[in-house]
C-alpha cells in the first residue's frame, strides 16, 4: 500500500443521513475527501457530488474503482450486500448500524473484510461522548459474576418525528434501531458479550433481553420506540463488586446522544472500529443493529490506498 495525503471516500446513498452526517463530515475532515457518489437516483448523486465533491457515478462498480473507502448511508438490507461487495473489491468500509438486514448478510460482510484484509468501522457515536467515556472509565476492568448491568431506553420516536417514516425502523423497531447502542455500551461496561441468554418481545415495540458476558457478568435491557414518552428515558447501570455506576436521565444519556448527533452533523463526531481484518464482530451487534443520529467526522481508516 502507498501512503496518501487524503483518503478518497465514496459515498453510497443520498438520503437525509448522507446530507446531514457523512457528506459534510467527510468533506470537512482534513484526512478525507469525497471522491465519488452513487445513489439509485442519478440526479441526487449529481447534487451531492456538486455539494461535497467528487464525481457522480452511474454504477456502483465505477465508484468502487475510483476510491479507497466507502461510506454507507442506506437502509440495512441494502448496506449488507453492497458492503460485502466493496470489501471484496479491496475497499475499506464505514458502515451504519445495523450492519445488514439479516445475520447471514452481516456475517458475509465480516467474512469479506477478513478475506480482503481491509478495515471497517461502524458508526456508534454514543461510546465516544465525553460523559459516556467518563462513566466507562470509572467501572473496574473485567467485571465478574458478582456484577450485573442493565439498560433502559424508552422512546416515542416511532410515534412521530423524523424517524417515524423510516420503513426499516417501523418494521423492526427498537431492537434494530437502538439495540446496537445498548449492546455496545453493555459490552463496554460489563465485558464482551458471549451470548443472548433470553429474549422477549411484546407489542407495542417492547423488547426485553438478557446477555451473558465473558467475565461472568450478566446484563438486561428494555427497549421501546413506541411509548408516549417525551423526552426519551435512558439509563445504564452497573452494580456489584464493581461498585454502583449509573448513566441516566432525560438530560444525561439522552442529552449526550442529542449533543453527539449535532456534533456529527457538523463533522466533528467519531466512529468506533467495529471490525478489522481477522476480527469477527459479535453476532448481537451485527444482527440487531440500531438507528438514530450517528456520527461523521474523524476517519477511522488509516490513509492508505489499497494496492
Amino acid at each position: 500500500m502507498a501512503v496518501v495525503d487524503r483518503l478518497r471516500v465514496g459515498l453510497i446513498g443520498g438520503g437525509p443521513w448522507a446530507r446531514a452526517v457523512h457528506g459534510p463530515g467527510l468533506a470537512a475532515h482534513p484526512g478525507t475527501e469525497v471522491a465519488g457518489v452513487w445513489t439509485r437516483r442519478p440526479e441526487v448523486a449529481a447534487q451531492l457530488a456538486a455539494e461535497y465533491g467528487g464525481r457522480a457515478h452511474a454504477a456502483v462498480d465505477d465508484l468502487l474503482a475510483d476510491v479507497d473507502a466507502v461510506a454507507f448511508a442506506v437502509p440495512p438490507h441494502v448496506q449488507g450486500p453492497l458492503a460485502a461487495r466493496a470489501a471484496a473489491a479491496g475497499r475499506h468500509l464505514i458502515c451504519e448500524k445495523p450492519l445488514a438486514g439479516t445475520v447471514a448478510d452481516a456475517a458475509a460482510v465480516v467474512d469479506a473484510v477478513r478475506t480482503a484484509g481491509v478495515h471497517s468501522t461502524m458508526v456508534l457515536i454514543l461510546r465516544h461522548a465525553p460523559a459516556v467515556r467518563d462513566w466507562l472509565a470509572a467501572i473496574p476492568a473485567a467485571p465478574g459474576a458478582d456484577t450485573v448491568a442493565s439498560a433502559r431506553w424508552l422512546s416515542g420516536s416511532l410515534l412521530g418525528g423524523p424517524y417515524a417514516g423510516s420503513a426499516w425502523r417501523a418494521e423492526h423497531g427498537a431492537l434494530l434501531d437502538l439495540g446496537p447502542h445498548v449492546v455496545d455500551l453493555l459490552d463496554a461496561a460489563a465485558g464482551p458479550v458471549t451470548r443472548v441468554a433470553w429474549a422477549h418481545h411484546d407489542e407495542p415495540d417492547l423488547w426485553r433481553f438478557g446477555l451473558a458476558h465473558a467475565g461472568g457478568a450478566h446484563s438486561t435491557a428494555t427497549l421501546s420506540m413506541r411509548l408516549p414518552v417525551d423526552p426519551s428515558e435512558i439509563e445504564f447501570t452497573v452494580f456489584g463488586r464493581a461498585g454502583r455506576h449509573r448513566l441516566a436521565g432525560r438530560g444525561g444519556a439522552a442529552g449526550v446522544l442529542r449533543r453527539a448527533a449535532r456534533r456529527a452533523g457538523r463533522g466533528r463526531g467519531r466512529r468506533r472500529p467495529a471490525a478489522r481484518a481477522g476480527r469477527r464482530p459479535r453476532a448481537a451487534a451485527a444482527g440487531a443493529g440500531g438507528g438514530d443520529p450517528g456520527g461523521g467526522g474523524r476517519s477511522p481508516v488509516a490513509p492508505r490506498r489499497p494496492s
